[in-house]
């Protein structure tokens, strides 16, 4: 009798049950959401010295007024460092290279370690990053010999792709993400200000802006873009610095390394709601001894989106 190979199949189908393994399970994905909030504060008394010597039981923190438990502090900011460090090379200020060179390669001896690194860019008629993220001091020299002067200055796109760069940096506890400009303040392409400081506040960069005074006290000189530098730097947690002297830049260099050197790091949890997940979220720091409160003063930044830390 012949059996055809559909006849066989049935038969192996029908016949007395076989022992049959069941499906592998599948593996839950586990999706971890990194809800740390980080934010470096600077402690200054009436005189703007660095406060050294504070505990986390000397800080209240809140978000959008409600108290939020401190679930990471660090003093002395041995925290790393993502840097980008961005020139302005458009004529009205690329015009002493040399010094903006080596005030530059001085500021990054004294400040990069190993756990840190530097991007970086320049900008005038477009942004270009010469530089990745790096922390090989000849790398970063290297490339300030690359710099090329252009006529225009894409001031807010340099913002906002050096934001977005940092906003790619590692995210472990503490990190801070700082971005460094040269620039006389001017945005020549009319790009909007508000995305850059949106942008700022996503990757949770304090930006430390060297405004180059090309004419001291003078009347004509646009300074609308001077006032939004510094209004940026004040909503970020960083610092602004009139530079009315190329050989002011190493000094300069020096004040923001040591800013960076003297912070405090508070971090957070993120309190899970039912507000838009895209909402700017306001952080409030202060002392909480309150007679501490008129003493000192803080630096910090004063918001974060809630979907990006």
């Amino acid at each position: 009798m012949k059996i055809t190979a559909v006849a066989l199949v049935a038969a192996l189908w029908f016949q007395a049950p076989i022992e049959r393994r069941p499906p592998p399970q599948q593996v839950p994905t586990i999706k971890v959401e990194t809800r740390l909030v980080n934010v470096a504060v600077n402690v200054t008394d009436a005189h703007g010295a660095p406060v050294p010597g504070l505990t986390q039981s000397d800080f209240q923190i809140s978000e959008d007024n409600h108290p939020q438990k401190i679930a990471f502090f660090e003093k002395e900011s041995t925290t790393p460092l993502s840097i980008v460090l961005a020139i302005d090379t458009s004529e009205s200020v690329f015009n002493n290279e040399r010094l903006e060179k080596e005030a530059a390669k001085h500021f990054i001896n004294a400040l990069l370690r190993d756990q840190d690194e530097l991007d970086l860019m320049d900008f005038s008629d477009t942004v270009r990053e010469i530089v990745s993220f790096t922390n090989q001091k000849k790398q970063i020299e290297h490339g300030l010999n690359q710099l090329e002067p252009g006529d225009e200055t894409v001031l807010y796109d340099a913002i906002y792709l050096a934001s977005q760069r940092l906003s790619q940096t590692r995210q472990d506890a503490g990190r801070r993400r700082v971005l460094v400009l040269i620039t006389d303040g001017v945005d020549t392409k009319d790009t909007r200000y508000e995305q850059a400081l949106e942008q700022a506040q996503r990757a949770g960069a304090m930006i430390y802006s060297l405004i180059i005074v090309p004419v001291e006290a003078d009347a004509g000189r646009n300074t609308g873009g001077e006032h939004a530098l510094i209004q940026m730097s004040e909503d970020t947690g960083g610092k602004y610095y009139y530079v009315e002297d190329p050989k002011d830049l190493d000094a300069d260099f020096t004040h923001i390394s040591d800013d960076l050197r003297t912070q405090y790091v508070l971090g957070y949890y993120a309190p899970q709601g039912i507000r838009h997940e895209q909402s700017l979220r306001t952080i409030g720091v202060q002392m909480t001894d309150p007679s501490l409160r008129g003493k000192y003063s803080l630096r910090y930044r004063t918001g974060y989106y809630s979907d990006a830390r």
